[in-house]
């Protein structure tokens, strides 16, 4: 399996969407993920880059990734675009 490289969290209330691409940014998963299952599944992965966007309860989300290893950034809004 190709290496995760870059992975993106797009917040909602209940329902988190989460992006994974390589190296290159060739897309290798889409996941939808309840609320309590984000930090096991990014718990599992590769310390890697993790991209989020700059929302209310984004610090909170970016401290929790922090802690398990992987370097957070947070994006502004207006540079986030859906898919």
């Amino acid at each position: 399996m190709t290496q995760i490289n870059t992975i993106g969290l797009d917040f909602a209330k209940q329902v988190f969407r989460v992006h994974g691409a390589d190296a290159e940014g060739a897309p290798l998963f889409t996941r939808r993920l309840r609320r309590a299952e984000v930090l096991p599944f990014v718990e599992k992965r590769p310390t890697c880059l993790v991209g989020l966007e700059a929302c209310g309860g984004a610090h909170y989300w970016a401290r929790e990734i922090a802690a398990l290893g992987h370097e957070v950034r947070l994006i502004p809004p207006a540079y986030v675009s859906p898919l």
